[in-house]
């Protein structure tokens, strides 16, 4: 700021100075006001608001990961949707199984037609091995279980949300014929018809056969003495109940996760809103405001301009003292 006297001295202009200075202040303000327009943004650098610049970079870090984490969950829908049609074709299956066998327990049927019914549930047999080696996710088989003899069960760990430990874990235990008729729900072998001799030795009627590393178990029905009367597909038939039982329970699995999943959907979808709109409110400009304070600083700048033109002129008031 000039002082009493400066306007008397040539060499230095303090009043032009001043003017200067304030000028060069409104014409950077100008300048971060137009960046702030142009760009929508209240923080473009770090020097603009550190500590906001700082909350906001973690806060999009998030939304980033929880983004991600909402499409993981979509491929996780996905997977386990693509597991759900089979189970259905899969326990259509089952459900046709169990009407020939309730045909052929009757007795008004003799060895021949109970022959070709078990050729049919056979080949229904083989067709739910068929439906598990078809159900792949990215090459990545989902039915046929982790076990060397395409036993036991999948574990699937889906990554849904942005912190480690924000994780859903299901298991698809594995569905051939093997793992549905077997007696224990595993891998052995079971006797399904239940026919036996006088002694109690088992006639092995109707057969489910073990699972191997290159197979997945089958049904097979005796000849000869074990061929299967109407009383082995009785038993039987408590055997398809049984798999129809296991079928029920692994859709009841994968309905718990789907639901689970849906609910991390909403979840995650609220979390990003949430999210986006505090880093909003940090970073975004308030567009009204800052056009408000573009026209002051307009103003300002004219008007300093002016005041800076007329301080440059001072000086000349010294010729009068040489005339």
């Amino acid at each position: 700021m000039s002082s009493f006297g400066d306007l008397n001295r040539v060499n230095t202009n303090i009043q032009s100075l001043d003017s200067q200075l304030s000028l060069n202040r409104i014409n950077r303000g100008l300048a971060e006001n137009q960046l702030r327009l142009s760009t929508g943004l209240r923080i473009n650098r770090a020097e603009d608001d550190a500590a906001g610049y700082s909350i906001a970079t973690k806060l999009n870090s998030r939304v980033a990961g929880l983004n991600q984490a909402l499409q993981n969950v979509g491929d996780a829908k996905s997977v386990l949707d693509i597991a759900e049609s089979s189970f259905d074709t899969i326990m259509d299956s089952l459900i046709e199984m169990k009407g020939l066998a309730t045909q052929a327990a009757n007795d008004t049927l003799g060895d021949t037609e109970r022959g070709y019914i078990g050729q049919q549930i056979a080949a229904l047999g083989n067709d739910i091995n068929e439906i598990a080696n078809q159900t792949v996710f990215q090459d990545f088989q989902l039915l046929n279980g982790a076990g060397a003899g395409n036993t036991g069960g999948l574990a699937l760990t889906f990554q849904v949300g942005e912190r480690a430990q924000d994780t859903v874990t299901t298991t698809i235990n594995a569905v051939n014929v093997a793992t549905l008729f077997a007696a224990d729900g595993g891998a052995s072998a079971a006797n399904l018809g239940g026919a036996t001799t006088a002694g109690g030795a088992g006639l092995d009627s109707i057969v489910a056969t073990a699972a191997g590393t290159a197979s997945q178990g089958a049904i097979t029905f005796g000849t000869g003495a074990s061929t299967p009367n109407a009383a082995d597909f009785r038993a039987f038939i408590g055997a398809i109940d049984s798999a129809i039982d296991r079928m029920a329970d692994r859709v009841n699995d994968i309905g718990i996760t789907q639901s689970s999943l849906s609910v991390r959907e909403i979840t995650l979808s609220q979390s990003i809103s949430a999210n986006q709109s505090a880093v909003s409110r940090i970073m975004d400009t308030d567009f009204a405001r800052e056009q408000s304070e573009s026209v002051r600083l307009q103003i300002l700048q004219q008007t300093a301009t002016s005041a800076l033109a007329q301080a440059n002129m001072g000086p000349q008031s010294v010729l009068g003292f040489l005339g």
